[in-house]
């Protein structure tokens, strides 16, 4: 009858013996191929034929005979010798002399064995001596193990490049050996005898690691490669840590109820329930989820990014359009934020000065951005380069190209700005998009900076296709209204004669002197309207006004505010003294638009301020309301747009007028807003004191020649 104990006597001999032939197999493979001006060849063959005896004693003989110690022992200092062959051959025997003594250490530690196995011999008999010889034996095989795993991490950590290839199948295998060594020792250290399964096992897995460094030993080393995706890596660690965690905690339970009584049961609980409560709180991190992933980017792939993955993010991020979703400029902002994990942007853009603006956020409502983001000297620096720029390197004041002296305070200041990448288009700069800090923050390096900027380029290329066909259906909506134009100004043309004529006939044929005084008044006023409006019609879009004078900035202010004094609370706060070159009616008429604007935002007693400043050779006129403001994208896009207004029945086409208007009298209109606050119109002009100084300068000709 076959008892189980029999069978598992002869699974552990099978095992023995297979490791045996693994073994042999290996030195005869070393001996056929392997590379003769390897320098661990000699001392793996001698390790691969002392683990073949040994596996082959132990089949036969049993494997705590002391004949099979020998064997390990021969094993072991083979596996020694080879270690410090591979210092040699590295240069550095010389140059680290410590590794000598460790060795010499460890070899006249392994020599002990001997003399440790010859005292079981004469006194095995004794319990006590048997018993003092197993532990010095086990404390033996424990320092060796560990002493020849502190040797070979040290080996390929300094290692040379050239090097590294041979020691890579060759270390990993040897470092199995020891490690396998070290537990199986450890544990019968702990539970005071020998694990058989371990035991049984321990010349098998000798044998498949003798394969291993035999495969290895030509010059290209096993054709294995295993390339699994970011994903499966991902998961895999995430699996491997939850299966540490839970084992760990079994342990300390474990351990917690071995001590018994009521306190270590009380313990085992307090420490389980906070254990699963921690877990419970990490695992759906996305703090620990980031730095895993970065932690495995940065060891297991030699690429940081995925570019099939990140390529096809890309794209359908960017054609996800439709009604109700992003506009392009943050669906832009968030595939470039993607890219880098990061949390929040900014896309900035140029207007017609090249100074910054904010056009779209993501994710991104906290940050204060100024009406001029950035100036146009930064625009041409990042243009002109094509230059990411890393604000942690500006605030350490590394400057590449200039950046350092260019980069806006406001970025610089705010610690959550990570990065400025350009969009290029054709070596023109579309605009540039702000990139909020990671969760897990790092440094930059060349694959970002390379990355970044080729999706810089197709994201520019996207935003320029869709200035392109804004600016065709801006130009077909001008045609469109230029034509009903035509027919308005023509009727008006007719309307403008007839009273005219009307007027001629009145004072020919009317019999009543009063009468006639007053329908000629009327007329005349009538007319006088109809060809104002007429004049304002054909300036559309020309941006022609008459005859420039000096303007009273305060006066004028007042006499606007007098004006909508019966309609909406409108308060003069600031009435400094400024004297501005302009036409008083154009300004006025652009004036009397932005207040309208303001007051039309604004709730019913929610008053609209009005404040005349004068700074340099500028005067500036500002409207301040604090009614619903203005997203960015809209300010952008649609505010200076014609046929585009946020009003039900708006035309569309007046805040384009009173910039025009501005513009024609050498002005800039400027707008600050934030939705929710309000808004801030603000007009400037040159003074006339300085408009009057620059044109005398232009109108001598000798003028140059004396400044200079």
């Amino acid at each position: 009858m076959i008892w189980p104990g029999d069978i598992i006597a002869l699974a552990g001999q099978l095992a023995w013996a297979a490791g045996a032939v693994m073994s042999t197999l290996a030195l005869g493979w070393l001996w056929r191929h392997g590379e003769r001006t390897r320098p661990d060849r000699a001392g793996l063959m001698l390790a691969a034929g002392a683990s073949a005896a040994w596996c082959a004693l132990s089949a036969g003989l049993g494997a705590g005979h002391d004949v099979t110690s020998v064997a390990v022992i021969v094993r072991n200092l083979a596996l020694i010798a080879t270690v410090f062959r591979l210092f040699a051959a590295d240069g550095r025997s010389a140059s680290l002399k410590p590794v000598r003594p460790v060795i010499v250490a460890l070899v006249l530690v392994q020599l002990l064995q001997p003399v440790v196995l010859l005292i079981g011999s004469r006194f095995g008999s004794m319990p006590q001596a048997a018993e003092a010889v197993f532990t010095a034996r086990l404390m033996i095989d424990m320092l060796v193990a560990i002493g020849a795993l502190m040797l070979l991490h040290n080996l390929y950590a300094g290692a040379d490049n050239a090097l590294r290839p041979v020691l890579r199948w060759t270390g990993m295998a040897m470092a199995g050996i020891f490690a396998y060594d070290l537990n199986f020792h450890a544990l019968s250290y702990v539970g005071g005898e020998t694990p058989a399964a371990l035991r049984d096992l321990r010349g098998l897995f000798a044998g498949t690691m003798a394969g291993l460094y035999a495969l290895g030993m030509n010059a290209a080393g096993p054709r294995v490669q295993f390339s699994p995706s970011r994903a499966v890596t991902f998961r895999t660690l995430s699996l491997l840590l939850i299966g540490a965690y839970l084992a760990g905690l079994v342990m300390v339970t474990k351990a917690l109820a071995l001590i018994g009584g009521d306190a270590a049961r009380a313990g085992q609980v307090v420490f389980g329930v906070i254990g699963i409560l921690a877990a419970g709180f990490a695992l759906p991190s996305s703090r620990i989820r980031g730095w895993l992933r970065v932690t495995a980017t940065k060891h297991l792939f030699q690429h940081r990014y995925d570019y099939r993955l990140e390529w096809l993010r890309f794209t359908r991020t960017i054609g996800r359009g439709g009604t109700g979703s992003a506009s392009l400029e943050e669906r832009a902002v968030k595939a470039l934020a993607d890219i880098t994990e990061s949390p929040a942007g900014l896309l900035l853009m140029p207007n017609e000065e090249a100074r910054l603006e904010l056009t779209a956020r993501w994710n991104w409502s906290t940050i204060a951005v100024p009406a001029v983001a950035g100036d146009f000297v930064l625009s041409s620096l990042m243009e002109q380069h094509n230059l990411v720029i890393a604000l942690d390197e500006v605030r350490r004041g590394v400057d590449h190209h200039g950046e350092a002296a260019q980069a806006p305070q406001w970025l610089v200041e705010a610690e959550d700005v990570w990065a400025l990448v350009p969009l290029i288009h054709f070596d023109r700069l579309v605009g540039v998009i702000v990139l909020a800090r990671p969760r897990n923050p790092r440094q930059l390096d060349w694959e970002d900076f390379d990355l970044l900027r080729v999706a810089g380029q197709q994201l520019a290329s996207y935003l320029a296709e869709q200035a392109g066909q804004q600016a065709l259906m801006d130009a077909s909506r001008f045609d469109e209204f230029n034509r009903r134009m035509a027919f308005v100004m023509h009727d008006i043309k007719n309307l403008v004669s007839q009273l005219s004529l009307l007027a001629a006939n009145a004072e020919k044929h009317a019999d009543n002197p009063a009468f006639r005084a007053d329908m000629l008044v009327t007329l005349r006023n009538s007319a006088d309207k109809l060809s104002a409006l007429l004049a304002r019609l054909g300036r559309y879009g020309s941006g022609q006004v008459s005859e420039l004078a000096p303007i009273e900035l305060v006066a004028l202010a007042r006499g606007i505010t007098a004006r909508f004094a019966g309609v909406h609370p409108v308060a003069l706060t600031r009435e400094a003294p400024v004297m501005v070159m302009g036409n008083r009616e154009a300004l006025e008429q652009a004036l009397i638009h932005l207040v309208q604007n303001a007051i039309d935002a604004s709730e019913p007693a929610m008053p609209v301020f009005l404040d005349v400043t004068g700074e340099g050779l500028h005067g500036t006129f500002e409207v301040v309301d604090s009614g619903r403001g203005m997203t960015p994208e809209f300010i952008r896009t649609g505010l200076f747009k014609p046929f585009v207004s946020s009003k039900y029945g708006g035309f569309g086409i007046g805040a384009f007028e009173a910039r025009e208007l501005v513009r024609a009298m050498g002005g800039r209109l400027t707008v600050e807003s934030r939705e929710g606050l309000g808004t801030r119109f603000a007009v400037v002009l040159p003074l006339a004191e300085a408009a009057r100084l620059l044109g005398k300068q232009g109108a001598d000709p000798h003028s140059s020649q004396e400044v200079a």
